[in-house]
């Protein structure tokens, strides 16, 4: 744990890292309500043409309001999915309600491991930045590997689709 949260009980950090949950989603809400109302087109309006807001309102529409406590548990995915919910303008009382959820879970996972895991991060690069690169590397390649397996299986399940259309 980082020196300023040592001492503290766990409630009073957990509370801190609803709070932080909940200002950075409603803020990143409000951003795509103000786009939509053509107050921020100017300024944010380029940042809707991104792949990962057009994922998380694809995910929305198909899916609808559990997308958004789930959210909480992805890493990329959490703030396009809070835009695209302003911007698709889901009525906020509805979007507040399913979004708290995802404010605890977010929270238990900072409060509970995720700020010792920064902060064993932390201590392991000024121990051996060298010990530290080769963590991050290996964590990186753990991650290209399954983006690649990935992004094959649908290369396949889309030439399968384009196959069978051709055969018909």
């Amino acid at each position: 744990m980082p020196e300023w949260l040592e001492g503290w009980p766990f409630l009073p950090v957990y509370l801190f890292f609803v709070g932080g949950a909940a200002v950075r989603s409603q803020a990143t809400y409000w951003v795509g309500r103000g786009i939509t109302a053509g107050v921020l087109r100017s300024r944010w309006a380029h940042r809707l043409e991104n792949p990962q807001i057009e994922r998380a309102t694809r995910l929305i529409e198909r899916w609808g309001m559990p997308v958004v406590p789930l959210s909480f548990l992805t890493v990329g995915l959490q703030s396009a999915v809070h835009l695209s919910a302003g911007v698709l303008r889901l009525a906020w009382p509805r979007y507040t309600l399913w979004a708290f959820p995802g404010y605890l879970a977010w929270a238990l996972v900072w409060a509970g491991g995720g700020m010792a895991a920064v902060a064993g991060a932390v201590e392991l690069g000024t121990r051996s930045p060298w010990a530290l690169a080769a963590v991050v590397c290996l964590l990186a390649g753990v991650v290209a590997v399954f983006i690649a397996r990935r992004r094959r299986r649908r290369a396949a399940a889309g030439a399968e689709t384009v196959t069978v259309v051709q055969d018909a």
